[in-house]
């Protein structure tokens, strides 16, 4: 296993996810959860080096916590790292900072967190996390100070300008978590948030290494090329070697759920072969067969004479993702939508058409991009 430092401590560049853990033969992914599967995995884990641990309040329905909690605590306490989450997109009527806080230490066995994070900062938690009378971000800060966390992040599925917001209005942290594969690097421009964060000088721990594992189950053509270049590597190992590329990476999370994909990703991390510039080529033609994007370039010259005053470059960026595939920042995204921002308002003026350098017939766009929400709000449990 490679290991690189943070801070004072040296961690897994391998973190276990622990957000899907093995369900009974026949359950859904809801549970109920095999717990005698689910220690074994982690245990596994860390008797093959990885020290970093990712759980967060709701996950597999509150149960994470308390078996990640379980089995860690059988190992001395300096030989492991837990992270979780502070679920404020989550807040339910009654709920607090503190009742959260304590209610996690009890539930993970721990005097202390080594690191703790705002879970999912995006457009439709933005205003729970910087809200003053609320004060989430307050009481976290008073209990890294009083040595209960140990490093305060946050985890992050928003646009690049919503991350920018956040850390202006705030930048007490130590690290970010952000979904980030060789796919999202345009789809969802991970580059700029990934920009942004190496410029504030805050280390990345990775999420969605592989989309759920969307870049693992690809058509047969791809996989032969990817195997004829890397004859002795797994499909999987293409995404973890590619986010080694990048310097300011510093764990990359992975749900492992079978004792195969842990032997795999522990291998792949043992070694250090980052992509070079001719396979990176490789993933980039696979991206230009999964995604046909809208070519817009954000050059916002359509924008200007908009008598509806849409950002039309993001809802261009919503087209593009929503019509790829439904990951969890574009739920956040659509549910942040203020009804004046939404493409039913478009009047078709075709103002936009004649300024688009690209040619890019936007009311049309805008008119798909209504029945897809329509469609996508209709399928989607956070709607009903």
């Amino acid at each position: 296993m490679n290991y690189k430092k943070f801070k004072d401590i040296e961690l897994s560049t391998l973190g276990m996810g622990n957000m899907r853990l093995p369900t009974v033969e026949g359950a859904d992914f809801r549970g109920p959860f095999d717990i005698e599967k689910s220690k074994e995995l982690i245990e596994y884990a860390y008797h093959h080096g990885i020290n970093y641990f990712d759980t967060a309040y709701g996950y597999c329905g509150g149960q994470s916590e308390i078996i990640v909690g379980e089995v860690l605590n059988q190992y001395p306490r300096d030989s492991w790292y837990l992270a979780t989450k502070m679920p404020g997109h989550a807040l339910k009527p009654g709920d607090t900072p503190e009742k959260i806080f304590e209610e996690q230490l009890k539930k993970c066995q721990v005097e202390y967190f080594d690191f703790y994070l705002l879970h999912n900062m995006c457009e439709a938690s933005l205003d729970v996390y910087m809200d003053e009378k609320l004060g989430i971000i307050d009481y976290l800060v008073k209990q890294k100070e009083l040595g209960r966390i140990k490093y305060l992040g946050f985890s992050c599925h928003s646009r690049p300008d919503t991350l920018k917001k956040f850390l202006e209005y705030r930048n007490c942290y130590d690290f970010v978590q952000i979904q980030l594969n060789y796919l999202d690097w345009s789809l969802q421009d991970a580059k700029t948030k990934y920009e942004i964060l190496t410029e504030y000088h805050l280390p990345i721990m990775v999420m969605e290494p592989t989309r759920g594992g969307r870049l693992i189950n690809l058509d047969e053509e791809d996989c032969q090329n990817l195997k004829a270049a890397r004859p002795d590597e797994s499909i999987a190992s293409w995404s973890f070697n590619y986010l080694r590329t990048l310097d300011n990476i510093q764990v990359v999370l992975s749900g492992m759920n079978t004792i195969e994909q842990l032997e795999d990703n522990i291998k792949t991390f043992a070694s250090s072969q980052p992509l070079n510039q001719e396979e990176i080529h490789l993933l980039d033609k696979i991206v230009e067969k999964l995604v046909k994007q809208v070519p817009c370039t954000a050059c916002r010259y359509c924008t200007s004479g908009c008598p509806k005053n849409f950002d039309i470059p993001k809802l261009m960026s919503i087209y593009n993702e929503i019509s790829f595939d439904h990951s969890p920042g574009l739920t956040f995204t659509i549910m942040a939508l203020e009804k004046e921002e939404e493409p039913s308002n478009c009047i078709n003026c075709k103002k936009c058409v004649k300024a688009c350098p690209q040619g890019i017939d936007i009311p049309k766009i805008m008119q798909e991009l209504d029945t897809k929400i329509a469609k996508f709000k209709e399928n989607s449990p956070f709607f009903r």
